[in-house]
């Protein structure tokens, strides 16, 4: 008998798979750096200090050990072993006529400064998608500050157009409000 002996091959250096509760304290570090540099012209500086990533990490551990449904989850971007990214999804609130028990909301999608343009958005974002899909809903939504371009620009190459809703998010300890739009697209 002849033994067959192969080298492992390349690994995939981008991905995306469900999160893991030791994937907390990276998800964590990612949402710190994210959130200070998004909100950084939005909330007072002090608001700013408290977004640190072993805040952030204890929440998503939390979350992570115990999901409020089974359709909520958090799915990692990886390069390599590194997670750069991290999207939340679960079922939509309805908060009007326009939303239906069938849709299904990305909370949630960031990729580290350090690792945009490589895809891992897309990534997450088609990822969301299909899990939401597969969870048997038929819409997804997601709110967006109203004056970020980029992530406008992102979200209407993926197929998200505004619905005509919007809010004001309590974003400070004074007060201080974001407009955010919702988008959404059929899946």
């Amino acid at each position: 008998m002849t033994t067959h002996h192969h080298e492992p091959g390349p690994l995939a250096d981008a991905s995306v798979r469900t999160g893991r509760v030791s994937d907390a304290p990276a998800v964590g570090l990612v949402q710190a750096t994210v959130w200070r540099d998004a909100f950084a012209d939005a909330v007072p500086p002090e608001v700013l200090e408290t977004f640190e990533g072993p805040a952030f990490a204890s929440v998503w551990r939390r979350s992570l050990q115990d999901p409020p449904t089974p359709l909520h989850r958090l799915l990692v971007a990886c390069a390599g072993p590194q997670v750069v990214g991290f999207a939340a999804i679960g079922p939509a609130e309805v908060t009007d006529e326009s939303v239906t028990a069938t849709d299904g909301e990305l909370f949630v999608l960031a990729v580290h400064p350090d690792a945009r343009r490589d895809g891992h958005g897309s990534r997450l974002l088609n990822a969301a998608a299909d899990t939401l899909r597969a969870g048997d809903r038929s819409g997804l939504l997601t709110w967006l500050p109203a004056g970020d371009e980029d992530s406008r620009a992102f979200t209407d190459a993926a197929g998200l157009a505004p619905d005509g809703a919007w809010r004001e998010r309590v974003v400070g300890p004074g007060g201080e409000t974001v407009r955010e739009i919702r988008v959404r697209a059929d899946l």
